[in-house]
Formats: C-alpha cells, structure tokens, sequence
C-alpha cells in the first residue's frame, strides 16, 4: 500500500528523509530551490530508474494588485510512496492539495500512481476553473463597453491579454508533459511499473481537460481580440457621431449667417431696404430654412434617434436541424 508525503517547504534533512535513496542529484536540487517569481520552472515530467519526477504550476491572478503569481508543486513518485513538495512562492500562498487527499481517501486509493493522478487532475480542473474566469471577465469588458470610459477599457484589456499570456505559458507545457503519458513514454525504468496501463487511460481524461483548457483559452483570445476591434469601432463610431453633430450645427447656422449678410450690406438700392415687412420676411427666410433643415437631418438620423423611413431588418432565422436536414440536396 503506496502513501502520501506532503511537505511543504522543507528543509534538505526533512526532504531526505521523505524521498527515496535513489533519488538524482539534480532533481534534488529542483526540489530544494525555493520558489522565485519569473524565474519558475518549466512543468514537467520525468521516468527515471526506480521513481517519476515532475514539476507543475498553477498561476494566480491577483486582480486587486494587477500581478501574477505561481503555485509550485514538485513531485516524486515511487511505487511505495508518493511525495509531494509544495513551495511558497513571494507574495503568495502556496497550492492546496486537500480536495485530492479527500479523493484519495474517499476512494480508498493504495497504488502511488493513482494518487499522481488525482493530483493532476486537479491542477487541470484549476486550469478549467481560469478559463472560465477569464470568460467572465471578458463578458463583463464585453457589457461594459458602451457605459465605461475608453482609459479603464484599455486598461482592463492589457490585463486580461497579460493573464491569458501567463495561464497559456504554464498549460501549454503541461499538457505536453501529460501527453508522454498517455504515449506510454513516461515510467519507471526497473521493476513494476508506476503508471500502469489503466491510470495510463485516466491520464487520457486530464490530458483531454487540459486540451479543453488550451481551445478555451484560443477562444478567449479571439473573444477579446473581438472586444478590442468593438471598442476601437466604437470609438471611431462616437467619433463620426461627434462630427455629424458638429456638421449639424455649422449647416443650420450656414444660412442664417448668409441671409443676415445679405441684408447687412450698406447699400441703398436693396429692394427691401425700406419695405414695411422686411424685417419679419428676413425672420422668415431664416426661421424656414432652420426648420428644412432640422427636418432633413432629422430624416438622415444624424439628430433626434434612428433614420426615419428606413426598411427595419428581418429577424434572424431559427436554426434548428429537425428544419435544415436535406437542405443541401434540395434542387435549387
């Protein structure tokens, strides 16, 4: 019956003592070298002669601060024993394996490698878990667009393309480190095997969720690639709106200006110059020309809402695959 070891920060006596004597120096090293921002390791997994090594991160946004931080956990497997080593990184908590020893015990688990496996299937529920909060984060900058100002939106996009950067950056090698598993390439050299063929098959479904992870994560780059060209229409848009408005005002006045003028001039063979209504039939001109063109630009939509008169599009179709099939092989 394999057990669990989990340490957390330890020093080399404890570390020694968890670990087995075969254990290579370099790996040891890896386990012994505490946690440094920007400079963690690579996920990874290893087989060596008589235990399984590996690597694994998790990053951590924190939203509040605008940083980023990874959760190390370090691993050695053996057919006797499973020892997990967990690192504090700066500024950070370190990562939690309780809901994968509750698995553990709840399941009644013996063998060490199905216990690398719980373990790694809940770093790729965390990795699905980023993902759909990323998605919510995107939704939300989706919905805000129209009421936030254009500086926060900004903002908030250069964030979410730097969280997306950080989780890709761990996944990726991740997924590829699992990968060899399922390949059958990673195991124990001497003796029984660590990862038999059967949990071999259950590294498929983690391998499976992390591939689910890597596509979410190539939608939501492209959801908030979309988010950033609706703002800059958007932007472009208030802009031609702006400019519509200000088109508006320098027309309206246009005419008025020229009629004023056109009376306005010191000479005295003007026609009207000295007719009893002159003053009321320049008022007319003036108000008459105003009102024609607040109504015209009324109609274009530039003032006032939508265009007046203008077909309103039909509604989109239903789709629904009961009424689509046989579609293609109708006669045109």
């Amino acid at each position: 019956m394999a057990e669990w070891i989990d340490l957390l920060d330890p020093d080399e006596k404890t570390l020694h003592d968890a670990l087995p004597r075969q254990i290579h120096e370099r790996a040891l090293d890896l386990l012994l070298q505490p946690a440094i921002h920007d400079d963690e390791p690579r996920p990874r997994l290893e087989g060596h002669d008589h235990y399984v090594f590996g690597v694994f991160l998790v990053p951590i946004c924190i939203r509040e601060e605008d940083r980023v931080f990874y959760q190390e956990v370090d691993l050695v497997a053996t057919r006797e024993k499973l020892v997990t080593v967990r690192k504090t990184p700066e500024l950070g908590h370190p990562f939690d394996p309780t809901p994968a020893q509750e698995s553990v015990r709840a399941s009644h688990i013996t063998r060490a490698g199905e216990m690398l496996y719980r373990l790694v299937d809940l770093i790729a529920e965390y990795f699905l878990d980023l993902v759909d909060a990323i998605n919510d984060e995107i939704d939300e900058l989706e919905d805000g667009i129209e009421g936030w100002p254009s500086g926060l939106i900004r903002t908030r996009i250069s964030q979410l393309r730097h969280d997306l950067l950080h989780v890709r950056r761990t996944v990726a090698p991740t997924r590829d480190a699992l990968r060899q598993v399922v390949d059958r390439r990673i195991d124990v050299g001497e003796g029984p095997e660590v990862l038999p063929r059967d949990i071999e098959l259950d590294f498929a479904d983690v391998y499976d969720k992390l591939l689910r992870a890597v596509d979410g994560l190539d939608l939501s780059r492209d959801l908030l690639a979309s988010a950033r060209d609706y703002q800059q229409a958007k932007i472009a848009n208030d802009q031609n709106e702006v400019t519509k408005k200000l088109a508006v005002i320098a027309s309206v006045l246009l005419l008025p200006t020229f009629i004023v003028g056109l009376y306005g001039q010191n000479f005295d063979n003007i026609p009207e110059l000295h007719w009893a209504f002159g003053y009321w039939w320049s008022w007319g001109w003036i108000v008459l020309t105003t009102v024609l063109q607040l109504v015209f630009y009324r109609w274009l939509g530039w003032i006032g809402g939508a265009p007046m008169g203008h077909p309103h599009l039909p509604p989109l179709r239903r789709l629904d695959p009961r009424t689509l099939a046989g579609r293609r092989r109708q006669p045109s």
